[in-house]
Formats: structure tokens, sequence, C-alpha cells
């Protein structure tokens, strides 16, 4: 065990200089808001390098108290200050939260020399990280990255010691060239990395090298921690999803949400679409391409797609029944509720209430059974799941409209829902002329979003929000039937018929 060297005057001295560091980079803060641009780009390497050298230090500072710290009671430097653990005096000293304060714990000692019964030192357990550290060219970031991804790997396959001491050195040096430019491969004209995802990349490469033999184990592993749940809605009104999946589960998922998401998927960021009025024909339908901006951004996307897919799968003629009947969300709501503003409903399994407008739009997918109380508490209505759009009326619906029909949207018919034109509870009829299809996100919006439908001869005709067509013109939805039957129009008034020729 370490012993507590040097005198109070180095430890004074030690202070000291950690303290002028401190005053300097105050100093150094209040001048580089005044920095003109290119200075601050110039900077920002610098200060990396002593953000990296002060990370170390912090490591080894902790495991320091962590190493005084030891089961002997009698020379244990946390007990002298009355603490249990050298994580307890570190926060009472330091304030940093506990979970922060033992990853550096870890990380110190998996990159500090270990002394033998003997007395002999040995090397740590990742030499080659523990020095990068030490000479402030590894952050701390991607230390702690590779030394936990080695220790879970370890867990689960028998490891080749000097293959992993050939991968640890692979691993920084690359690192270290490519991120800084330093190192014995600083000059190979090899693909280093150039962010943490190359990192990653290579890292997870020499991985899967080095637990080839033992990939079936992983496996189990991985199918035994597999799991899924959903949290309870908490007060915000969000519920938390929480989960491992299988790679093959998250593949799949992933493609599907791809799928859903379009071309969109791979910008991470909101789409922002405009229209071009003026190269639209009054009345013309909306074109299949035209821009229509979605302020929705991808996270938001991704969580819209999946409750279109679990509608879509709770729809299905294959999905599993719930004491002989189809999964059915049962909606309650007091009749009072139902005309006021500021009414509520309550959604089976969910322990928070949500606004009745909300119920009225749920009521709108047919999968849900409307129950309507009374001031004392009496049944005074009770909807049917099958009281809306048939099986019939549905698919002529959807061969009709082929998707959501607000332009732009590309969700296929399969997954979206039957929105009542004109509200089923404001007398509108359950009639293929007064249904249209939406998707999820659509249709929970469609009150507050700007767009406006009507129905004019059992054809959907759609209204886009003002800012985004200043004419408020209501223009006739687009589907791959109704483009063909325009061209065949327009190719006939290009080309019209030969007279035909009497014999």
């Amino acid at each position: 065990m370490a012993t507590t060297s040097g005198t109070p005057r180095d430890t004074h001295s030690f202070s000291e200089r950690a303290s002028k560091v401190a005053s300097l980079l105050a100093g150094l803060l209040e001048d580089f808001e005044g920095l003109p641009e290119a200075e601050v780009v110039h900077a920002l390497g610098p200060l990396e390098d002593v953000g990296r050298r002060a990370d170390a230090l912090r490591v080894r500072a902790a495991g320091e108290i962590d190493a005084r710290s030891g089961r002997d009671r009698e020379s244990s430097l946390a007990r002298r200050y009355d603490f249990a653990s050298a994580v307890g005096l570190l926060e009472h000293v330091t304030h940093v939260a506990p979970a922060e304060l033992r990853a550096r714990i870890r990380l110190d000692r998996l990159t500090r020399p270990e002394t033998s019964l003997t007395g002999e030192e040995l090397p740590p357990d990742y030499p080659v990280v523990a020095a990068a550290l030490r000479a402030g060219v590894l952050g701390v970031d991607v230390a702690t990255h590779l030394t936990d991804t080695f220790e879970r790997a370890s867990r689960v396959a028998v490891i080749d010691p000097v293959e992993a001491a050939t991968a640890e050195r692979e691993i920084v040096n690359a690192t270290v060239a490519g991120f800084y430019g330093t190192g014995p491969l600083a000059d190979s004209d090899d693909a280093l990395p150039q962010t943490f995802d190359d990192y990653r990349a290579i890292e997870g490469a020499w991985i899967e090298f080095l637990t080839r033999n033992g990939l079936e184990p992983a496996a189990e592993e991985v199918a035994r921690r597999r799991m899924f749940s959903v949290g309870r809605v908490r007060p915000d009104g969000l519920a938390h999803i929480f989960g491992r999946v299988t790679p093959e589960v998250a593949g799949a998922m992933t493609r599907l949400l791809d799928a859903y998401t379009g071309s969109t998927a791979s910008t991470g960021s909101p789409v922002t679409f405009r229209t071009l009025p003026d190269q639209t024909e009054p009345g013309e339908p909306w074109a299949d391409n035209e821009l229509v901006h979605d302020p929705r951004t991808m996270p938001q996307i991704r969580h819209d797609a999946l409750m279109s897919m679990i509608q879509a799968a709770a729809a299905s003629a294959d999905a599993p029944t719930i004491g002989g009947a189809a999964p059915t969300l049962v909606v309650t709501v007091d009749a009072e509720h139902l005309v006021s503003d500021g009414g509520v409903a309550d959604i089976d399994g969910i322990d928070i209430s949500v606004p009745a407008s909300v119920a009225h739009r749920i009521a709108c997918t047919g999968a849900v059974q409307k129950v309507v109380f009374g001031a004392d508490g009496q049944i005074m209505a009770l909807g049917t799941p099958q009281r809306l759009f048939t099986s019939h009326q549905r698919r002529a619906i959807a061969a009709r409209d082929g998707g959501c029909i607000i332009p732009g949207c590309h969700i296929p018919a399969a997954w979206c829902e039957i929105h009542h034109v004109e509200e089923h509870s404001k007398g509108g009829p359950t009639h293929t002329d007064n249904g249209v299809l939406l998707c999820w996100a659509h249709h929970h919006d469609i009150d507050s979003s700007g767009w406006e439908i009507r129905m004019r001869d059992g054809v959907p005709y759609v209204k886009a929000p003002h800012w985004m067509d200043q004419r408020d013109q209501y223009r006739p939805v687009v589907n791959r039937r109704s483009i063909r039957k325009k061209v065949r129009r327009r190719a006939e008034i290009a080309d019209p018929p030969a007279p035909v020729r009497r014999v």
C-alpha cells in the first residue's frame, strides 16, 4: 500500500502550484470570450491538452486517496478523516458526484502499477493506456471506454493475454496518432481515427477478434440479459421505455424505422421544407414530391413511427387476444367532460388523466372502447370497438388514399388511422365519404397543426397552413392512381385520338 510521503511544505507547494494553474485558467476564460473566430478555433487544441492533463491528474488523485484508504482500518486515510470509504472523503472535499468518483477510481486501479508480495513493482493492467494518460495524449473518455470494454469482453470470453496486449497497443497508438498526430503511428499511411466513432470502430474490430472463440457464450449472455419494459407515466405526461435488445432486434427495428422516416433518417435534424405556391395551378393536386415543412425532430419522428408500428401490429389478424378479444384500449370519460373545453379522460392502465380531446382522437381509430360515466359513476354509454369503420370500408379508403393524405408524408396505409373529417361526436357519418387516412402523428395534431381537410364528392381535399400556402386553397390529395389518371388526361390533351375513319 502506498504511504504518505513528502513534507507539509511539499504539500503546500503542490497546492499553491495547482491554485496558480486554476487562477491562470480563470484569466484565460475571461480572455477567451473576446477572441476572434480564427483564434477561438485555434485555441481548442491547446485547451483540450490542458483538459486531458487535468483529467489524468484528477484520476490519479482519486486513485491515490483510494489506495491509501484500503481495508486496513488502522492505516486508512478515509478513516482518519472519519469517512467510511474513499468515495465519501472525495465527495466531501471535491463535491463531485459519487458515480464520477467511482469511475475515476476504477480507471486508476486499472492503470496504476501494483506491488507484489515481495515488494516488486508490477506493471498496471493496461500499461499502454496508463502511459498515454500520464503523457496527456489520451483523454479520460477514451481510456475509460477502452478499459471498460476490455473488462466486459474478458467476462464473456477467454482472451489471450498476448493478443490483448497487442490490441491495447494498436488501439491506443492509432487513436493518439489520429487524434493528436503523435506517437509511433503518427507518420503511418494507415487510415487513422479522426472521430470518437472512428475510434469505436477500431476498438470494436479488435474486440471482435479477441472474443472470436467466445462468441457463442457471449451470445448466450446477450440472450439472457435481453429485456424490454414500459415505465409508468410520470406527472409530466411521459413514460420512459427501458430495454436491452439483441443485435437482430436492434437491426430489424432500425431498418423498419429507417423505412418509416425515409431519406431524412440520415440527417439527424429537423426537416425544413417549403412549398412553391406560384408553381402550382389553382386546384391542382398536391405534387407527389412537393416540399412540405415537418417541424418534428428525428427522435420525435421515430417516436411516432413506433406508435404507427404498434397500431399496425395490434390491428393485425395475427395479433394475440386478451381474454378472447383483440387488444382494445379502453378510454373512460365523465359525461360533463365530453362537452367542456377543459374535460379530461382516463386511459386504461395509465395512472394520469389526458385531455378529453385526446380521447376523441383515439376513438377515431376504432381500436378503443369508450365508456361514458355519469356524475355518480354509473355507466351512461358504452361504445364498441366495431362501431366505426369496417374492414371493408378501411380497404376502400386505403385504396383511394394510398397512405397518409398530408402532403409530404409517406406513411403507408397499413400504418395509418382513419379520421372522421366531420367529427363523429358531431354527427359525422361513418362512411367512406367521411373517412381519410392519417398517420398517428398527423392525426394527433390535426386540430392544431393548421392543416384542414374537406371532402368533395368523396374525394379528400387538403389545405395547408396559411404560412405555407398564402392562397389558402384546398387541393385534392394525390396518390399513384391519381397520378396515372392525370398523366392519361394530359396525354389525351397533348395528343388527341385520331378521328375514326368510316369505310
